[in-house]
């Protein structure tokens, strides 16, 4: 019972493997297919090559990703081929020797056909008991080859199935191995495809260094921004005449109870769109110009197509709708103490005051200059966090 409770334990977490490896997979896929739609649209607008280059280098990631994927599962079906084809031995052995059993067993029949010989056979016995058993030998001796003949049969049945299964797990290795060298050759193209915008990039570096001093102006007006808001929403009142500041109370009531909630909920928060994560969080450098540091990001960019349904990861209150340049339509809800800021948008659903669900949408994607990215933060009072660790993976 022990022995079978532990096979079913690991024939599940075998599934919930493949399970795992298959979502995975579908994941890497999905997302390279939604940065080749991104790369499509900025060719026809006006080109950013470094919105391209993070693209392209976001998509390398994922093709790599796909290559060592597969690179595991050749290598556990490889695994699975070995021992496939020892338990092909073993039962090829369990054949042979019931076989041999079985041709002794005719070969006897064959020699006591005659029924005289039977006859002589018992007639010869030094006593009653050896009599009996030889009668009760020649009785069983047919039976016996009838069920030594079903044996085999049922034997050489189990090593057709396990044969069958064998090709199938070369067959599918086999597909991997293809499929890995077109992930090889598309990585190669997505490699040749890099360099040539780094080319541009560094002929072009005044340009973009111009650009990126734009960028950072509007990086630290939205910054500016939301710690205005976040501040208002949470600083105390002027105390009244008469009243220590002690007993001011908070201009904005937290709601604890919706605030824990958030809280708990660290790691399993929806993302507010699907799609890849192209601008991390934090102190990031530019792909191609050396020691030249990226304005610091609060938040994450996450690459998706224009128009994308934007909605709520957590149930909160509208604190404010903002319209940033470089940004567009802001909208800032609150979770307690706890703030999630959905910033590039084109559309807004909502108003400030409105209460929302997990879920709910909030508006659309838009794109600007050339780039369609949701800019999404998450902050606990006044200190930004990183969202990709309160998403779900």
């Amino acid at each position: 019972m022990i022995l079978g409770f532990a096979l079913l334990l690991t024939v599940s977490a075998a599934g919930q493997d493949t399970r795992s490896q298959e979502t995975r997979r579908a994941k890497l896929e999905r997302e390279i297919a939604q940065i080749d739609e991104q790369l499509k649209a900025n060719a026809s607008k006006a080109n950013n090559a470094q919105t391209e280059l993070v693209l392209i280098r976001k998509k390398i990631e994922n093709r790599n990703e796909l290559i060592a994927e597969s690179d595991r599962e050749i290598r556990e079906i490889g695994g699975q081929i070995v021992a496939k084809q020892a338990e092909i031995t073993v039962i090829q052995g369990r054949l042979d020797t019931l076989s041999l059993y079985y041709g002794n067993l005719v070969r006897n029949a064959y020699k006591n056909r005659d029924a005289k010989v039977w006859y002589m056979y018992l007639l010869s016995s030094e006593n009653l008991g050896q009599a009996y058993r030889r009668m009760g030998y020649l009785r069983n001796l047919s039976g016996q080859m009838n069920i030594q003949a079903r044996k085999i049969e049922q034997t050489k049945k189990e090593l057709e199935e396990e044969t069958a299964k064998l090709e199938g797990l070369k067959a599918d290795a086999e597909a991997l191995r293809n499929s890995r060298r077109k992930e090889v050759q598309s990585l190669q193209s997505e490699e040749a495809q890099s360099q040539r915008v780094i080319a541009q990039l560094n002929r072009d570096r005044r340009k973009y260094q111009n650009d990126l001093a734009t960028k950072r102006r509007q990086v630290e007006a939205l910054n500016r921004e939301i710690e205005r808001i976040i501040r208002e929403a949470t600083r105390p009142a002027a105390p009244a005449k008469g009243s220590s500041k002690s007993t001011a109370k908070p201009k904005t009531e937290i709601d604890t109870q919706l605030d824990g909630e958030f809280s708990r909920n660290k790691g399993k928060l929806p993302w507010p769109v699907d799609g890849p994560v192209v601008d991390k969080f934090g102190q990031q450098y530019h792909p191609v110009y050396k020691n030249v540091k990226l304005p610091y990001n609060n938040g994450i960019g996450i690459a998706v197509s224009a128009g994308t349904r934007v909605q709520s990861v957590f149930d909160g209150v509208v604190k404010q709708i903002v319209v940033m340049p470089g940004y567009n339509n802001c909208v800032l809800v609150q979770h307690g103490s706890y703030f999630s800021f959905y910033c590039k948008l084109k559309t807004v659903s909502v108003k400030a005051g409105d209460k929302v669900k997990t879920g709910q949408l909030l508006g659309t994607v838009d794109t600007i200059a050339g780039e369609s990215q949701l800019h999404f933060q998450i902050w606990k009072g006044t200190t930004p966090q990183n969202p990709e660790l309160w998403l779900r993976k």
